[in-house]
């Protein structure tokens, strides 16, 4: 869960107790010494030759001794294809024919099979609306009267080379439903990004990023919502061969800089020697400059084991895992009834990185560790110059001689 009130996380709710601050300082200091890693990424469309709208978007980054593989499709419901394998020369390969089969197992793969140390798909399936007009709670699930959800699955989206940018190694998904009302206005964008080495977007919430990283911005745009003040959410399905779900945990921090008043992390791991992960701040933005008056909490369900067949498929995790895979989903609801919406200026949008491997870890900003070294260093300073005076400085002699 990532609701700020019933956590007491949030704009200026409550400060960080003094342990976790002095903890967080010692635990971040020796990450300031670790190296940048980079990579070798490229952007590539793969395109089948019978049908070239077909969208598959494969980001390929290198390394010295490995492979990170993230493809990205809108076959059926948008979802990523996530492998990392131990060498730099492992490819992709498609076979169009049977990935757009009904049985389309085999249809994708990534070659040497043998090389490969990780693999998981995330399916992005549905988006809920929910009726927030009498609802004063929401940590309650679901937060409001549930409308029919939009299956990602039903919608239309744009051909990707259109939107490839690959010198700043992005692109955009846009999709909308051309038989629903809602959207004749409307579309929700699944923006790609990659990196080739670590750093932070200008964007708020400026989500720490590697090249180890992708990351992905879900933005609901102009649609016409079913209710005066809906909030909505987004189902995520997680697919992997562990038979365990997914774990949660909260990662918390004293610095503020970049996403000011948002001291939490929410992350999922998965996986087992080389896991997978899953991280974001617990905040959407209901206009395009995020701000914090635009600032929309975040909650998440803890994840749970489903059959696939309840769920949207995806023919590209099909195609690479067949039958030999668990799934497990869990829901994002975005807003709250009172304060900043979606109603606002019919926006919504919300970001997260995915990666392999060790997550980002967010250090203290220049910023807060000089303010730190002032606040610290300038009164054990003066304790220090006073001992020395008093050690080294002029002795006075009293005029008062004893008396034997």
């Amino acid at each position: 869960m990532c609701d700020w009130e019933a956590r007491g996380w949030g704009w200026g709710l409550h400060a960080p107790s003094p342990w976790l601050i002095l903890s967080l300082l010692l635990s971040a200091m020796p990450l300031g010494l670790l190296g940048e890693e980079t990579r070798q990424v490229s952007l590539e469309v793969v395109q089948d030759g019978m049908d070239p709208k077909q969208n598959l978007l494969h980001i390929r980054a290198v390394g010295t001794n490995s492979t990170l593989h993230y493809i990205w499709s809108t076959l059926g419901p948008p979802a990523v294809l996530v492998v990392a394998t131990n060498t730099s020369t492992s490819l992709l390969s498609v076979n169009w024919s049977l990935l757009l089969s009904p049985e389309p197992e085999g249809g994708l793969m990534v070659l040497p099979q043998n090389s490969i140390r990780f693999s998981s798909a995330i399916i992005f399936t549905r988006l809920f609306e929910f009726d927030g007009t009498n609802t004063s709670d929401t940590s309650t699930d679901p937060p409001g009267k549930p409308y029919p959800p939009y299956s990602l699955a039903e919608f239309s989206w744009n051909n990707i080379s259109d939107s490839l940018d690959v010198a700043n190694l992005s692109a955009m998904f846009q999709g909308c439903l051309t038989n629903d009302s809602a959207f004749a206005n409307g579309s929700l964008i699944f923006r790609v990004q990659a990196f080739s080495k670590s750093g932070r977007p200008l964007q708020p919430p400026r989500l720490l990023h590697t090249a180890d990283t992708s990351q992905l911005e879900v933005s609901l745009v102009g649609a016409k919502p079913r209710g005066n003040r809906s909030l909505f959410g987004l189902e995520m399905a997680i697919v992997s061969k562990s038979p365990d779900c997914p774990a949660m945990r909260e990662q918390h921090s004293i610095d503020d800089e970049y996403n000011p008043a948002i001291f939490q992390m929410d992350q999922l791991f998965w996986g087992s020697l080389l896991p997978g992960f899953i991280q974001w701040r617990p905040v959407a933005f209901s206009q395009k400059r995020g701000s914090r008056d635009s600032a929309l909490p975040c909650r998440a369900s803890h994840p749970y084991p489903t059959m696939a067949y309840l769920l949207p498929q995806s023919p590209i995790s099909r195609a690479f895992f067949g039958s030999q895979s668990s799934m497990c989903a869990l829901n994002l609801t975005f807003g709250a009834a009172t304060g900043p919406g979606y109603w606002d200026q019919y926006y919504l949008s919300w970001s997260m990185i995915l990666g392999v491997g060790t997550p980002p870890m967010d250090t203290f900003s220049p910023l807060v560790l000089g303010i730190m070294a002032v606040a610290l260093g300038a009164p054990t300073l003066m304790l220090l110059a006073g001992g020395l005076f008093l050690m080294l400085g002029p002795k006075q002699y009293s005029e008062y001689q004893a008396i034997n």
